[in-house]
């Protein structure tokens, strides 16, 4: 029997020796590599934080205290030492265990976690609830580098600071150092810093100090006179400036060093960032030497580190592709990407046009902002952003771009569903937020080919603010394009008794549904919307049936689609449709989730055809 299949909760893994947590870290690493080929997943990330994990598991129950992740998708060891060995095969799988942290589905999960930068922010809100309820539980924020590119890091931070609360931050850093140690003595005192002498040292004379009359005043001005010492030889961290104690660098595949930082760290029981060094890919060579490309991953072979299906071409591709043409042909045009140059497909941009690309961190206000600032002086930015990280810049978007007409252009990736990566990460929510956007031009395209068409055209043809929202992947079943700037509407199939409207490539369903009504006599007219924004009502009827029955098929949550727009332009029509619902919309391959949200062909054929025998 392995050791990791014995490691249940806390107290078995607190029972292990130095050697016994060595052999757990190599079991966790083939369990990691073996599932994540078979699920995808994030794989370099959790193989980076194995030594880290091991320890805060250890050091902290969490059971009852709280460890906050930021992103989250460095949790997977996390799952596999608290009970959810058995499952794991099922991670980002329909049914299975989710690829992020779920309160629901583990009480040692104490948050969801699926955007960055605001674990501090929680860990706080949590820490001062424990305060106010008179509870005892530790409260742990863990939060990568990427993470802290993020401005809402240095909010929490700074209340924290001067909060007093007991909080420990653990900086998780795989890239870069956030302060550069100036010189050997400083190295060498970063290192004295995190030995289990020093640190033992330190917690004795404190604990003796307040033992003796006038000891904690005297405990004072000494650490005082330390600290001036300190400060010469060692420049201050950004951390220390905000008025956090700081504790590292601190080697995060040394198991027991961590152990005993994060030990101390916890006693000090006031606000503590614990600065560790971690490498992704840790353990898995293909991860080690290329951990950008195994930073999130479909099956692949484990043998070779190669993906197991073939490629196509994507959305992402297509953007990229046609960003450089439009960059090579105007240097006014630009690129702006928060932290995703590789998911937007901006990486060929990046390095033929380098000073007209920017990547801004995880910023996704900031990104928006000075897009608009770069329009205004007379530079044509285009901003590629998730659709589920657009969501944190819809005040930037109104204030800085839109209320200005300025000329910007959003590329929305990731619209719609997105799959396995679920609820935090699905594109549901961008036509209702958008759409009430004035003056905003909002594009769907259906095919990676009018994608082009459409990014050229807000690039060159218009003047004003455009958001172009497409899918993760590539075409699937419709492979041409309608757009011309002016047409809103494209007729895919004509039918007599009744019109189904759709946008984006939900249209495969649709022509789907519509050619298994047909096998049922009934004919039905599909037209897909190419804009979705204040849409025309005279081009709008001139493509319906004759019947006065549409139905609206739709790849997003309830309320947040173009239905309403419809029923309210033709008061004189008979309205419905599908869409997501009102729901978090969970994990799971895109067919399964089709179904089970009922935008599958089949089922919105038996929609369709109840609304017509209803109706009847």
């Amino acid at each position: 029997m392995k050791l990791l299949d014995a490691i249940q909760d806390h107290s078995q893994l607190a029972q292990l020796d130095a050697a016994q947590r060595v052999l757990l870290c190599e079991e966790l690493r083939e369990r990691l590599v073996s599932t994540v080929s078979q699920t995808g997943g994030h794989l370099a990330s959790n193989l980076g934080v194995v030594e880290l994990s091991v320890a805060i598991e250890t050091v902290f129950n969490t059971q009852k205290d709280r460890l906050v992740f930021d992103v989250g998708h460095q949790s997977y060891v996390h799952k596999l030492l608290t009970g959810r060995q058995a499952e794991f095969s099922t991670l980002r799988q329909y049914g299975g265990m989710s690829g992020f942290p779920k309160p629901g589905e583990s009480d040692t999960d104490s948050f969801v976690a699926g955007h960055a930068s605001s674990s501090i922010s929680i860990a706080l809100g949590m820490a001062r609830a424990r305060t106010l309820t008179e509870e005892k539980y530790h409260v742990i924020a863990l939060l990568g580098d990427g993470a802290a590119t993020g401005g809402m890091v240095y909010e929490g931070l700074s209340d924290a600071a001067v909060s007093k609360e007991p909080l420990v931050v653990i900086l998780n850093d795989n890239a870069m150092s956030i302060d550069r140690n100036v010189g050997g003595m400083a190295k060498h005192l970063a290192r004295l810093r995190t030995k289990d002498s020093y640190l033992g040292m330190k917690a004795r004379y404190r604990d003796l100090m307040a033992k003796f009359p006038g000891g904690a005043r005297l405990y004072r001005m000494t650490h005082r006179l330390k600290d001036r010492v300190r400060r010469l030889l060692i420049p201050n961290t950004l951390f220390e400036t905000m008025g956090m104690t700081y504790l590292g660098p601190v080697d995060g595949h040394d198991t027991e060093s961590l152990i005993n930082l994060l030990t101390f760290a916890r006693d000090m029981k006031r606000p503590v960032v614990v600065h560790v060094l971690t490498q992704k890919g840790k353990g898995y060579g293909p991860a080690e030497q290329e951990p950008a490309k195994f930073h999130g991953v479909s099956r692949f072979d484990p043998e070779k580190g190669i993906p197991s299906g073939g490629n196509r071409v994507t959305f992402s591709d297509t953007f990229g592709r046609t960003m450089m043409g439009l960059a090579a042909e105007n240097s006014r045009v630009c690129a702006i990407t928060a932290a995703m140059p590789g998911g937007t497909g901006l990486l060929n941009f990046k390095k033929q046009f380098p000073k007209r690309c920017f990547d801004v961190g995880i910023a996704e206000e900031h990104a928006v902002s000075m897009a608009g600032g770069m329009a205004k002086q007379g530079m044509i930015p285009v901003t590629a952003l998730y659709s589920t990280f657009l969501q944190r810049s819809y005040d930037m978007i109104l204030q800085d771009i839109a209320m200005l007409k300025l000329h910007a252009v959003l590329a929305v990736d990731r619209a719609g569903l997105v799959g396995e990566d679920g609820q935090t990460h699905h594109g549901v929510f961008d036509v209702g937020f958008l759409g009430q956007v004035p003056g905003l031009r909002l594009l769907a395209p259906g095919s990676c080919l009018e994608l082009e068409h459409m990014l050229r055209w807000a690039v060159c043809d218009y003047d004003g603010p455009v958001a172009i929202r497409y899918p993760r992947g590539g075409d699937r079943g419709y492979s041409d394009s309608a757009w011309d700037g002016n047409n809103q509407f494209a007729i895919h199939r004509q039918g007599k008794d009744i019109t189904v409207i759709t946008y984006g490539t939900l249209l495969e369903n649709a022509m789907e549904a519509a050619a298994l009504l047909s096998e049922s006599g009934i004919e039905a007219t599909v037209i897909r919307a190419m804009e979705l924004s204040e849409l025309d009502e005279e081009q709008l009827r001139s493509c319906l049936s004759p019947a006065h029955k549409i139905f609206v098929a739709e790849e997003v949550c309830a309320g947040s689609g173009i239905r309403g727009q419809i029923a309210s332009l033709l008061p004189d029509h008979f309205v419905t449709g599908a869409d997501l619902g009102r729901h978090f919309v969970t994990h799971g391959d895109l067919k399964s989730l089709y179904k089970h949200y009922g935008l599958d062909g089949q089922t919105l054929k038996e929609k369709i055809a109840e609304v017509l025998h209803r109706e009847s």
